[in-house]
């Protein structure tokens, strides 16, 4: 019970009592004094997430967009939703995806905020609730359902999509006569003339986001050639090696570092944009890369004082934005389990989804909610209006994408081979059919 509404059921019990003593003392009943005695029983949703319910005038935009989508279903259903809130203090070294499995398998909570391990593993496990039907899910790109799908059963469902791309320093570009590169061919010949002319890095990286680059070359054909599924299932069943895709990326990166247009050592213990962010607004660092919602905020590339421009990554079929997400899900046998499918439901619907893609100008999983972008993410957007994209996380690869390739390439950056990262690969498959 939320503290304002047990502050007033302390005043209503105060105000019962007075009147049976009032009635006691002066000897005649009066009904119509009395509460009833039949109370309406306050609906419950218990939502598990990394943040708390926002003052209403708080400035964190990406809560409010949220909060302001709750509302719409508490208000639709006559719910209410109980933020229950993950914090490092709480849990002191166990990270959110762990905390949100020991939850989900304990049945604590009725719809959770997940990552994208995370629902692939408790969706394996039959955890999770099949969303297919809600009416929501009649509005989702298709991207949505590729990406959220496991055994068959769509088990989660996003409020945006996030895209990463390239962001470049368009007026360095133009000084030494290059065009924006497409290819891997192309991007490497560019950071060869930024280095001949005196630019030592001219990639700002970190120990984070250095994956994107092979997800852009191991996927491009998998996700745009036309036989999707069919390739994911042949992973799954090992006719193919997850680093028969992945080792094209790691060779890239390899050049990369050998090259120096990476500095490995600084990339390696280098937080996201605090570590390469200075330079790059600062005009030294040609390109660094960075996820969608940077470029409208102003405490990361949101004002610069030169042309950006945010590209997809090199590939074969051209520059490639590469598309992450979490999910909300409901878990299958929640105490409130219809409640929260219903609120689930008002939370994705194009009303809601509108609220949340304008208030946060971000990228919508409804094909129906298109929310004008700065000028700088328009390459991004429309490659992404095309369809064209790969997905760094997808629930229905039975090898977890985006968390295990960024901690292999955390390996290479530290000093190992390709093929020991490929290595890497082959054990997570190996360990994946053992337990399929």
């Amino acid at each position: 019970m939320k503290p304002m509404k047990r502050k007033r059921w302390s005043f209503a019990c105060l105000a019962v009592l007075a009147v049976l003593t009032m009635t006691s003392c002066g000897g005649r009943e009066d009904p119509k004094n009395l509460l009833p005695r039949e109370t309406k029983e306050e609906r419950i949703i218990n939502l598990f997430s990394p943040m708390e319910k926002t003052d209403p005038n708080a400035q964190n935009v990406a809560r409010t967009a949220f909060d302001l989508t709750v509302l719409l279903a508490e208000e639709a259903l006559d719910v209410t939703m109980i933020y229950r809130t993950y914090t490092a203090e709480n849990y002191q070294d166990k990270t959110y995806d762990e905390v949100c499995l020991d939850r989900a398998r304990n049945n604590m909570d009725d719809l959770y905020l997940l990552n994208p391990d995370t629902i692939l593993a408790l969706g394996k496990e039959g955890l999770l609730m099949d969303l297919s039907e809600l009416v929501g899910t009649k509005n989702l790109r298709e991207i949505i359902r590729t990406a959220n799908t496991v055994d068959g059963k769509l088990v989660a469902i996003p409020q945006e999509v996030v895209a990463y791309g390239l962001f470049v320093n368009v007026d360095l570009f133009k000084k030494y006569g290059l065009t924006l590169p497409e290819t891997p061919e192309e991007f490497l010949e560019c950071c060869r003339v930024f280095q001949e002319n005196g630019v030592e890095t001219p990639i700002g990286a970190n120990r984070w986001w250095l994956e994107t680059f092979v997800f852009a070359q191991a996927y491009a054909e998998l996700y745009n050639g036309g036989n999707t599924q069919a390739e994911i299932e042949a992973l799954n069943r090992g006719e193919v090696r997850y680093s028969d895709y992945l080792r094209p990326g790691f060779e890239f990166l390899r050049t990369l570092i050998d090259h120096g247009y990476i500095d490995a050592e600084k990339a390696a213990v280098s937080e996201a944009i605090e570590a390469e962010g200075p330079d790059f607004l600062a005009g030294k660092t040609p390109i660094v890369m960075a996820y969608w919602g940077a470029a409208n905020t102003e405490t990361a590339y949101g004002k610069t004082d030169f042309e950006m421009q945010v590209i997809g990554f090199p590939s074969s079929w051209g520059q490639m934005p590469v598309m992450s997400m979490t999910g909300l899900a409901v878990g299958a046998e929640a105490e409130h389990r219809e409640d929260a499918a219903q609120a689930l439901n008002i939370l994705v619907s194009d009303e809601a989804l509108r609220i949340y893609s304008e208030t946060n100008r971000v990228i919508s999983p409804s094909k129906n909610v298109k929310v004008d972008c700065v000028p700088a993410l328009r390459p991004l957007n429309d490659r992404i209006e095309e369809g064209i994209y790969v997905l760094g996380s997808n629930a229905g690869m039975n090898v977890e994408q985006w968390g295990n390739t960024c901690l292999i390439v955390r390996e290479l950056l530290d000093g190992a081979s390709v093929e020991e990262c490929m290595a890497s690969f082959d054990a997570l498959q190996d360990a994946a059919l053992s337990a399929s």
